[in-house]
């Protein structure tokens, strides 16, 4: 390793008289360099790459496997990898030295939304392109990453079947995937449906809960108004003269979508007017008094309990926003094509104020959801999409889940509670890049058209074609005329095909049913960090459930994630990010940045606590390499005395 050769290329330096910045910039460079050339030489002699394949060639008493949680292929590897993927490495050798025979195939994660936009970043005039030149450029981007991690991941030390890696863009592995998807939609847990899920007006297409995360300082502009009401309930009326008008009074936190307002929810058997319409003022068990004024104005297409409750009575959920989160014609000409988030926001704010219905405006600072990739807000908007019904899963899932063995124990109930607020997964997206929902639609009514026969013809396709196929391909080869008779239709060109993806967390979530050998198809650990409690984990999770009513794993391992050294999280701007590639050869100033090698890094993994947050950076990167040097020294002095004493025999 280069880990001795940190102090050796510092003090080289100094005796080389490289003084000045330039030179000491020039020879940091050349050590880079040399470094990794030599580390390459090492490599082959050591015959670390036929590691693998000689353990798995031995007889071993009993298989051991871990299967890889596939990172996400759009950037560079980082030192969240390096500990991931050193921990995994360190829990297979141990295995591996009790005499098992370890199973570890790499893989990756290579389709979506992310990948898709980093990729048309790159090109000028993007807008204008193909669905099949957009999955071209954003699979040409995925296997660049793939190679700068794998180069990285084989410099780290890990030892893993290279030579067999999965990628879900591989045919094979979208075939297998929609075989997963077959079943579930054989055994009715798939299912289309409108109704309002997490929006991304920013990338134009549903997420799911997973792929969302919470700004907690983000800044929203509340509003109470008032709603005038047609007829007092008994109770209210009892109590007042009816000589002056009676209005109820309403906060929200999203004025933009009063527009939709279909009810107030909190008394029954009362009406109340708005805006020319008559709603009701209905129960509903999600009010509360701790915020507010204790009524909720009831907006369907924009809310999951407003949903709830319109679907109960019977409701109208007209949905007034489209996909780039802006008002429709629906919504009247004074809000049309206003972003709902900005002017829209701010155009109804001010026909509340001239309508007299604004009794007050504040700036209300509370938790809310923002694209995990875009980092813009979300928005909740009623749409056609396929579903995952998890309430019909969930509970085996909770049964299969107490039979698998989660360390640290503290994560069970975290995950457990997260499984349970599950109702429905939300599993298409408005995309292009990934794997298509092999579903058809008759172009006069929408009507759609999948069943096992059709799903099974495109899996064939998909098997011996890849994905592109679906786009590339004319309808006529993709769907039969029989098919299409069965299903009452007349004409295959009677129909066309769905434009929606699968969600990536379906990607990942399948990976079981393509990488675990055996008939079981079960792996003995996962391991991964924290965020993949309501991720990885609980998408496979469901995925196996629902197909084999069983968990794709036997131990849950779950480790934190990585901090600079005094606990922050890691910031460009605040100069703490570490990169692992810096770590291991030093960066281009080796008195700032001195190459610790992978030793060290490794070392670091493997001392910390890797079940609470992992801190690193200089002071924790020097007594790692302090540690490993007294080691080294110890060993030197062992192997000394051991060889003098065998010359005195």
């Amino acid at each position: 390793d280069t880990a001795g050769a940190g102090p050796a290329g510092r003090g080289s330096g100094r005796n080389l008289g490289c003084d000045s910045a330039r030179s000491a910039l020039r020879f940091g460079l050349f050590l880079k360099c040399f470094t990794t050339r030599l580390w390459e030489v090492r490599r082959r002699k050591s015959g670390f790459l036929e590691l693998y394949s000689w353990q798995r060639q031995r007889k071993a008493k009993q298989e051991f496997c871990l299967h890889d949680g596939p990172p996400y292929a759009n950037g560079d590897p980082h030192v969240g990898h390096a500990l991931n993927k050193i921990l995994k490495d360190i829990t297979n050798r141990f295995h591996m030295m009790r005499g098992y025979k370890v199973h570890y195939v790499p893989g990756w994660d290579c389709h979506g939304l992310p990948i898709e936009l980093k990729a048309l970043s790159e090109i000028k005039g993007a807008e204008n392109l193909s669905p099949v030149e957009i999955r071209q450029k954003a699979k040409e981007f995925a296997e660049r990453a793939i190679e700068k991690q794998k180069a990285a991941f084989i410099r780290w030390g890990i030892m893993a079947d290279w030579a067999n890696c999965y990628c879900t863009f591989d045919p094979k592995y979208e075939a297998n995937q929609l075989r997963v998807f077959h079943k579930m939609y054989d055994k009715g847990f798939i299912y289309q449906d409108y109704k309002p899920v997490f929006w991304s007006p920013s990338a134009k297409t549903a997420l799911a809960e997973a792929e969302l995360e919470y700004n907690e300082q983000h800044v929203s502009r509340s509003v109470y108004m008032k709603f005038p009401l047609l007829k007092s309930p008994p109770k209210l009326a009892s109590v007042i003269d009816g000589s002056s008008p009676t209005s109820v009074l309403v906060w929200t936190t999203q004025p933009w979508t009063v527009p939709a307002n279909q009810a107030v929810c909190y008394m029954p058997d009362a009406e109340y007017y708005l805006s020319a319409k008559v709603s009701p003022l209905l129960p509903a068990n999600h009010v509360t008094m701790a915020k507010g004024t204790g009524l909720v104005h009831t907006a369907p297409a924009h809310g999951m309990e407003d949903y709830s409750v319109a679907s109960h009575h019977q409701l109208p959920t007209e949905c007034l926003v489209d996909e780039r989160g802006h008002f429709t014609e629906a919504a009247g000409p004074e809000l049309k094509n206003k972003n709902v988030l900005e002017e829209g926001n701010e155009a109804v704010i001010k026909m509340l104020q001239a309508a007299g219905s604004l009794l007050k405006e504040e700036k209300y600072v509370h938790s809310y959801p923002y694209d995990w990739r875009t980092k813009k807000p979300m928005i909740i908007r009623a749409s056609k999409q396929w579903f995952v019904n998890t309430a019909n899963v969930k509970a085996t899932a909770q049964e299969v889940l107490k039979k698998v063995k989660i360390i640290p124990t503290s994560a069970v109930s975290r995950m457990l509670e997260m499984l349970d607020r599950r109702t429905f997964w939300c599993i298409s997206r408005q995309r292009c890049w990934g794997v298509p929902i092999p579903v058809f639609y008759q172009k006069d009514t929408g009507e759609s058209l999948i069943n096992s026969e059709t799903i099974t013809d495109i899996i064939k396709i998909v098997e011996q074609q890849g994905t592109d196929a679906w786009w590339t391909l004319p309808i006529e080869q993709l769907l039969s005329k029989e098919a299409v008779a069965k299903a009452g239709g007349h004409d295959v060109l009677d129909y066309v095909k769905g434009q929606d993806v699968l969600d990536i967390w379906f990607d990942s979530g399948t990976s079981w049913a393509h990488v675990l050998e055996g008939t079981e198809q079960r792996a003995d650990v996962y391991l991964e960090g924290k965020d993949q409690l309501g991720g990885w984990f609980q998408s496979s999770l469901l995925t196996s459930v629902a197909t084999r009513k069983k968990a794709p794993y036997k131990t849950l391992i779950v480790h934190g994630f990585t901090l600079g050294e005094k606990g922050e999280k890691m910031s460009k701007s605040i100069g703490n990010v570490v990169d692992p590639d810096v770590v291991i050869n030093g960066g281009d100033d080796h008195t700032k940045d001195p190459p610790y090698g992978a030793d060290v890094l490794r070392w670091w993994v493997a001392e910390s606590n890797v079940f609470t947050e992992v801190l690193i950076g200089p002071v924790v990167l020097n007594a790692a390499r302090d540690d490993i040097n007294k080691v080294r020294t110890k060993s030197k002095e062992t192997n000394l005395t051991f060889i003098q004493k065998s010359a005195s025999v």
